[in-house]
């Protein structure tokens, strides 16, 4: 429902405060759980919280100069009550407190008290103008939610906020965004408080069952010292949870192959190199249902929420020689409880599950894409997810000081095994890529394998505690994460080698340096045996203080700073990385210019830091074999279910990377190592032009400051170590210690722990200009328009326009120009050679970002949604074989430097992608015959936009030699789908 003025001599004040109450906004750095109340009244009062629904209750004193703050307090509707020193009270009802943000309810004479002609009902807006914020926040609740046609996941939702995009397809299983130019591997995500983030690589993380989400946060930049292990951003979503009033309900919700736009496929004309999207045979269909029952076991006290959520989807897939099905099976669970213990002292326990278990069955097909389909090859079933558990105290000490204290345990499973019906993973992976379209071979599944029992624990507390004191509100935290991973990979088949085969034209160049000069191309198989393993822990702590000083009546000051530490162990329990007490400094301003909330200018200055990922564990520290060897192919196969490739000649020596001993910890890693950290700048504006509008920009630059990578080269460090005087043995032994692929910051000098045949570890310090690697430079800049119209029970729409450019010589913790999401160690830095060329704009620069969303209530029962989100192509590239001179060891890295068909290009030279745009479209009807019951349609994609999203970059097979790959549409938009839902709940 609208504000509704009765009293038109209303005062600007007043008014304002009433849009406060509305709009509850983000304020200063709040609890990544809960919210507040705050506000002004007669010193002597006492305010009175209460949920009416819960029972929960807080009396607290105003203070001397006036003020008052109600922190901590769950996420809901509140009446708020002053109970005056003569006995009279006065009220706010309809009070929303939302995630993480502060509601100002005012109670002081000459404002506030013209205030009750001001009826305030309903939820707030999204992004409103508080003056007490400091950060870029976005809180879509679940009414929001409902009221638009978006998918039911949090990136999904992420999306929506200004200054965030889609990342590559090929990133992880999960559709993840990037947040402010930063890679999808540097974000973190919360559920009810607790980190669910899976830090192997950073892309992946457990979600809930979609239906439970209450609510979500979305911190785009500017977060307080209570947050960090994140350059990107935030997403922080909060369950559902139960109330005095009993609910029941549920729903279904179906998205149908028919109607579905067809699927597309990249085909190319023979002789030419044009790629077409070609429409070919594809079905969908999913279908959710959820059950949900909540109530109160003991009254004001005592409460549960409980939802079982059942899928059923089919997918099904045709390729060039092969078919898949695809069927999930992922029943998920969400169980919380609330105990108001007393007025005092709260606790909640959350359960959910969100494991899934996908079954992938491969069948031959007689022709390219058509519906028949002939041998059953064999299956793979794909574990992923795992149990969740959270418990959360909070004590309301005194009526200025609240403590809370959190503990929780996560599982995420990451298996993938043989169907046991049909266990194919005896069989190699052959690949013939010598034409356009890859043709499969042979009896395998999948290319590679996970062994059984492959997955993550992460095991976590954190205490945090609020003290008001006048003018200052301090908080303060520290908090302790250990996450135990056990993981591997090997190639399918009992060698564990998969055989590729390509050609080699006439003066092409191997990875390996063989150089073919036969007169003519030659077709040749590449054969690489990978596999690696072991046990792995990480450990991150932090603590951290800040304070929001109310410097005067309209300027608030935010000072905070954290301290981390992140801990990393080897296979054998040894740690390999310890790095100790980076400071990380949080500042803030905000300023109300006319003193009625009405103008903002705001800003924040930021260091933040990310943990070094497990996935360095796995592949610098464990066990690896990766040793490729190169053949004349014979032109046959043999004749079993296999159909390996025929080896003739071997064509140059056997590479080998890695030879699948376990190093010494301390060989690994440079000890002066320093994680990730990026510094940012925000400053930005908002400005209220009526009682439902608001505007706002934002100005943004980011700047990496510290990288880490592996450094893999032989040659630089050999030559320095002979000029700088060592033999040549010792030379060779300096070289061969960096050249197992060494991590450290590039941009910095190189220590490294040599042992020259004694048995004792030798420092060794390598001058950064004699390793000839660059500085990393990532810069994002970025300006944001944003405006909003609150929803008054009509209609709402928010939407913002971002322009911004993302540029440097290093994408992050992964890399999209390969796929490669080996986060901390990409090939960035691994030889000099390969950084030639690197400097432009990245894989996540989206030059122009348009996003507009809402809805309209058309009568009682029928209303509309729509969302629109346009945005400018991803850079392209071409990628060859190193040709260069200045270091020819680069070549063995095959297709990853910006030589191309040798010439030296430079990153984003060839152009972008097209631009993307979709449009998406919601009716709903809620009958008055049938109170509880709604009806859903949404159509996704509108006009079937399907533009390319990603290509292929690599553009050489050998050096020399035209990869018949390259620019192949690897992703493209989702296409026009529909969901039908059918919902009723039982009050």
């Amino acid at each position: 429902m609208a504000s509704k003025i009765i009293n038109k001599g209303l005062k600007r004040t007043a008014l304002s405060l009433a849009l406060g109450m509305c709009f509850a906004g983000a304020v200063q750095a709040q609890s990544n759980t809960n919210g507040s109340v705050f506000g002004q009244a007669t010193s002597g009062d006492t305010i009175i919280v209460e949920n009416a629904s819960t029972g929960f209750k807080r009396e607290i004193s105003v203070s001397s100069d006036g003020s008052y703050r109600a922190s901590s307090l769950p996420t809901g509707t509140y009446k708020v009550t002053v109970k005056h020193a003569d006995g009279t009270t006065s009220t706010r009802d309809n009070v929303a407190v939302n995630v993480g943000t502060g509601t100002p309810v005012n109670f002081a004479a000459n404002s506030a008290t013209e205030i009750g002609a001001v009826e305030v009902s309903g939820a707030g807006a999204v992004n409103p103008i508080d003056v007490s914020s400091v950060e870029s926040n976005t809180i879509l609740t679940e009414a929001q939610i409902d009221r638009i046609p978006v998918g039911r996941n949090v990136t999904s939702l992420a999306l929506l906020a200004p200054g965030t995009t889609r990342g590559d397809a090929r990133m992880g299983e999960k559709s993840l965004a990037s947040f402010g130019g930063a890679s999808v591997a540097e974000n973190v995500y919360y559920i009810n408080g607790f980190n669910v983030t899976n830090i192997l690589s950073g892309t992946a993380f457990n979600e809930v069952p979609f239906e439970a989400v209450s609510e979500i946060q979305i911190k785009t930049g500017g977060y307080g010292a209570e947050f960090g292990r994140s350059l990107g951003g935030v997403a922080n979503v909060i369950t559902k949870k139960g109330s005095n009033d009993w609910k029941f309900g549920g729903n279904i919700i179906w998205s149908p192959d028919e109607g579905r736009a067809p699927t597309l496929r990249s085909l190319r004309d023979a002789g030419t190199a044009t790629w077409n999207l070609v429409p070919v045979p594809g079905y969908a269909n999913r279908t959710i249902g959820n059950i949900y029952a909540s109530g109160p076991i003991l009254k004001d006290r005592l409460f549960f929420y409980a939802l079982v959520q059942g899928l059923d989807a089919t997918t099904k897939a045709y390729g060039n020689t092969t078919q898949t099905e695809a069927v999930e099976d992922q029943p998920q669970y969400l169980a919380k409880i609330d105990w108001n213990i007393t007025d005092s002292h709260h606790f909640e326990l959350t359960y959910f599950s969100d494991e899934a278990e996908t079954v992938t069955t491969t069948y031959r097909s007689p022709q390219s894409f058509k519906t028949p389909r002939t041998t059953r090859v064999g299956g793979i079933i794909n574990t992923r997810g795992g149990e969740n558990y959270i418990g959360k105290w909070t004590g309301y000490l005194t009526d200025n000081f609240t403590l809370s204290a959190l503990y929780g345990v996560g599982k995420y499973s990451r298996q993938d095994s043989p169907d046991p019906t049909s266990a194919r993973d005896d069989c190699p992976v052959v690949q013939d890529q010598r034409a356009p379209v890859a043709v499969s071979y042979g009896c395998w599944v999948a290319a590679n394998w996970v062994p059984k029992g492959t997955g993550d624990k992460r095991t976590a507390w954190r205490i945090d505690g609020e003290w008001a004191l006048g003018d200052h509100t301090v908080r303060f935290g520290l908090d302790n994460e250990t996450f135990d991973s056990v993981d591997g990979t090997e190639r399918s088949g009992p060698e564990k080698t998969g055989y590729i085969i390509t050609n080699l034209a006439n003066g092409g160049t191997l990875a390996n340096g063989y150089t073919n000069v036969s007169g003519s191309t030659i077709a040749v198989v590449n054969a690489r045996e990978f596999h690696n393993g072991g046990t792995f822990s990480t450990e991150n702590k932090a603590w951290y203080i800040e304070d929001n000083w109310q410097v005067t009546d309209n300027f608030i000051a935010n000072l905070g700073i954290r301290n981390e530490s992140f801990t990393n162990l080897n296979a054998a329990g040894l740690p390999f990385i310890e790095i100790k007490n980076t400071w990380a400094p949080r500042l803030g301003f905000s300023w109300d210019v006319h003193g009625d909330s009405s103008t903002k200018i705001f800003g924040t200055a930021g260091r933040y830091y990310i943990p070094v990922y497990s996935n360095t564990n796995v592949r610098l520290s464990g066990s690896e074999t990766d040793i490729t060897t190169y053949y004349q192919w014979t032109g046959t196969f043999a004749g079993d279910a296999a159909q390996r490739p025929g080896l003739g000649a071997q064509l140059g020596p056997v590479r080998v990377t890695s030879d699948g001993s376990t190093p010494n910890p301390l060989t690994v890693v440079d000890p002066n190592l320093k994680p990730l950290f990026q510094d940012e700048y925000i400053l930005g504006f908002q400005q209220q032009v009526s009682s439902d509008w608001a505007v706002g920009v934002r100005a943004i630059y980011r700047s990496l400051k510290s990288n880490m990578d592996d450094y893999c080269s032989y040659d630089f460090p050999y030559n320095w170590a002979v000029g700088a005087g060592y033999s040549t043995a010792d030379a060779d032994t300096i070289a061969s210690t960096v050249n197992h692929c060494f991590l450290m910051n590039p941009g910095t000098d190189l220590t490294a722990n040599v042992d020259f045949g004694s048995g004792t570890l030798t420092p060794v310090t390598i001058p950064k200009a004699a390793l000839g690697l660059p500085d990393p430079k990532r810069t994002y800049k970025a300006l944001e328009f944003f405006f909003e119209r609150a929803w008054d029970g009509k209609w709402y729409m928010q939407g913002s326009y971002t322009f911004a450019k993302s540029i440097g010589n290093t994408e992050g913790y992964v890399k999209s120009d390969i796929g490669q999401d080996d986060a901390g160690i990409t090939q960035d830095f691994d030889y000099p050679g390969l950084t030639e060329g690197t400097y432009g704009y990245l894989p996540n620069d989206r030059r122009h970002s348009l996003k507009v969303f809402g809805a309209y209530q058309i009568n009682d029962q029928w209303r509309v949604g729509g969302n629109f989100i346009m945005q400018s192509g991803r850079p392209k590239n071409c990628l060859g074989f190193y040709s260069g001179t200045f270091n020819p060891e680069a070549i063995g890295y095959g297709a990853s430097s910006f030589y191309c068909n040798r010439v030296l290009g430079s990153r984003g030279d060839r152009g972008t992608l097209d631009w993307s745009r979709e449009l998406s479209f919601q009716v709903t009807y809620e009958p008055t015959w049938a109170e509880g019951l709604r009806i859903s349609a949404d159509v996704f994609n509108v006009f079937n936009e399907r533009t390319v999203t990603s290509i292929n970059e690599r553009g050489e097979s050998a050096a020399g030699t035209v990869s018949p790959n390259y620019e192949q549409p690897l992703s493209i938009q989702q296409p026009r789908s529909f969901r039908l839902t059918l919902e009723y709940d039982f009050k």
